[in-house]
């Protein structure tokens, strides 16, 4: 069976992202296919990039990086949960995909983003890091729009039809 990673991005305390994430993962658990697994880049501990060798190199001397190595070595692939700050993915998501590198080789990804434009501006740089990181992505995204997903911007209610949609971006 299939071990997917469902990696939320944004680390901002009180953060949509964690109503959006728990909300894709209440729709992958009802997937028979394949095992969700839920992971906070918030939760991970990781510092800014502390490791003096390159991640490519794979000698990794930190062990908090040793274990994030395993964490993401465990998966088959990903769906990234990410927000939209000035056109770019979250520092915090940056960073975590930063820190390793042939874990992340070889498997596939797909996006749920949100923010005012729904976050494709977050997408297209996740899949120019990814593309580096040889994951390969899937074309179709969710996109949820802060204006008409979520009320007072915070308070998510997307409509049916986007949690049918959901499923379609990450199971072609």
């Amino acid at each position: 069976m299939l071990n997917i990673a469902i990696i939320l991005g944004s680390t901002r305390p009180n953060r949509v992202g964690a109503i959006v994430a728990e909300w894709v993962n209440g729709l992958a658990d009802k997937r028979t296919d394949a095992k969700f697994e839920l992971v906070d880049v918030a939760g991970l501990g990781l510092p800014f990039l502390d490791e003096e060798l390159p991640p490519a190199v794979g000698q990794y001397a930190n062990q908090h990086t040793r274990d994030w190595a395993a964490k993401v070595a465990s998966f088959d692939g990903f769906v990234f949960v990410t927000p939209e700050y000035n056109h770019s993915v979250p520092a915090g998501l940056k960073n975590a995909l930063d820190f390793v590198y042939a874990e992340w080789a070889d498997k596939a990804a797909g996006f749920v983003s949100y923010g005012a434009a729904g976050g494709i501006r977050a997408v297209e740089h996740l899949r120019l890091i990814l593309a580096e990181l040889q994951v390969a992505t899937v074309r179709a995204q969710l996109t949820l729009n802060s204006y008409t997903d979520f009320e007072n911007f915070y308070d998510f209610r997307p409509p049916a039809s986007t949690s049918r949609r959901s499923t379609r971006c990450w199971t072609r």
